[in-house]
């Protein structure tokens, strides 16, 4: 079958499949996931498992890959001959995949001039594969692990190689998927295919696939354990008003309302208009009794109505996705350093806007899943050094290789009386 086209009615193999997709997603515009949902609709469940690993081992490998691509053959291949070569790599010596099936179906997806090609690069990958592993671990950062060279400049600058690494190995893993037991919606048995994380109460590793009925049910909260730490600094209470700012697709603010058991007067805001249905079914699944949507842009000012109004604002702000890489895998190819500075400014403007919205006394939580420190502890720190009705109290950096986890930040600041 040609990857170029496909039936309505059958969809493709998964590694036609994932060749349609990397072929799509080196035009930009496309992110990979959004891809592979695509490719994925009508699969077997094993083969939308294969398409994405593929697909998504690739893209986390990337620059690796294409310097073995290189080492294989020098000359230019097309565009074709060139993804088909990236996956059947990719398969070989990250996946591991068997390795006469990983060949074979990848050589018949080429065209015939191209067959005798594919099939000899990936035939001499196989007799290299102790080399090229070897070699691996004695080339650059970057190389090693498919990062941009200023990215790693930056993280070996703020955590020192030996971190820098270790963060940079983390993030060509496949992540792991976890969820979180709502304590307003109990579960009448343990939820299956989950490993209980040690010294993180009401959290899970899951095993297999997503508890559909559960999630539907409200009973648990696919996230990522990472964005407890922002609810945990805003320590919410019973009975007080609190605002989620940038709220969508609702994680953190079902977090809010399980810490309360739901006894809480929650207002969550987004920028985006399509995310607000989504994001009150979510809180609806959630359980909390008092809780409004609404839409707001907080790059302009704080309404009104708003001004001083919570005792709590959360203000999980757009930033970078640093922290999150394994996760996010167009994320470090799209980034480019200068927009560091770009983000970092539009956090300090929502950050001043939605600071307005907090009551004297009460407190607001900074966060991000950037790990950067342009994007995170300078941006509080300019705020302060503006707002001297605002106090630091505390701030928390996870990052991913000692957390085994996201990558997040959060900073608490009190609002004086």
């Amino acid at each position: 079958m040609n990857p170029a086209s496909s039936s309505p009615h059958k969809p493709l193999s998964p590694r036609a499949a994932a060749l349609r997709c990397l072929m799509r997603w080196e035009k930009g515009g496309v992110f990979a996931e959004t891809l592979i949902a695509r490719e994925a609709a009508g699969m077997a469940s094993a083969d939308r498992a294969m398409l994405q690993a593929i697909v998504l081992g690739v893209l986390r490998n990337l620059r690796w890959l294409n310097h073995l691509r290189k080492q294989l053959r020098s000359a230019p291949l097309e565009e074709k001959g060139h993804w088909l070569v990236m996956a059947g790599l990719c398969e070989l010596l990250v996946l591991n995949h068997a390795e006469y099936a990983a060949v074979s179906q990848t050589v018949a997806l080429a065209p015939a001039r191209l067959r005798g090609v594919v099939n000899g690069m990936l035939r001499s990958a196989l007799r290299r594969r102790d080399e090229f592993l070897g070699e691996r671990k004695l080339l650059s950062l970057g190389m090693r692990y498919s990062a941009p060279d200023w990215l790693v400049r930056r993280w070996v600058r703020d955590f020192g190689k030996e971190d820098a690494a270790a963060l940079l190995e983390w993030n060509v893993q496949t992540p792991p998927v976890y969820a979180r037991i709502n304590p307003l919606r109990p579960m009448a048995e343990p939820l299956p295919n989950a490993d209980p994380l040690p010294g993180v109460p009401g959290w899970y590793r899951l095993r297999a696939g997503v508890p559909l009925a559960a999630l539907q049910a409200g009973q648990v909260y696919v996230a990522d354990p990472s964005t407890r730490h922002c609810v945990r600094l805003l320590a919410p209470q019973a009975g007080e008003r609190i605002l989620d700012a940038c709220a969508a697709p609702g994680g953190k603010s079902a977090a809010i309302i399980a810490a309360t058991m739901g006894h809480v007067k929650l207002l969550a805001t987004d920028a985006e208009e399509h995310r607000l249905a989504p994001l009150q079914q979510n809180l609806q699944r959630a359980g909390g009794e008092d809780v409004t949507v609404a839409l707001h842009d907080w790059t302009h000012p704080c309404p009104p109505d708003w001004v001083g109004a919570f005792d709590a604002v959360l203000l999980d702000v757009p930033c970078s996705n640093s922290g999150v890489l394994q996760r996010r895998v167009d994320a470090r190819w799209r980034l480019q350093e200068k927009e560091i500075a770009r983000l970092a400014g539009l956090q300090a403007l929502i950050l001043e806007q939605a600071s307005l919205a907090v009551r004297p006394g009460g407190r607001l939580v900074y966060s991000t899943c950037s790990i950067d420190r342009q994007e995170d502890r300078e941006v509080v720190d300019a705020f302060l050094a503006e707002h001297p009705d605002f106090s630091f109290v505390e701030d928390y950096l996870a990052l991913p290789h000692r957390e085994q986890a996201d990558g997040a930040y959060a900073a608490l600041l009190l609002r004086r009386a």
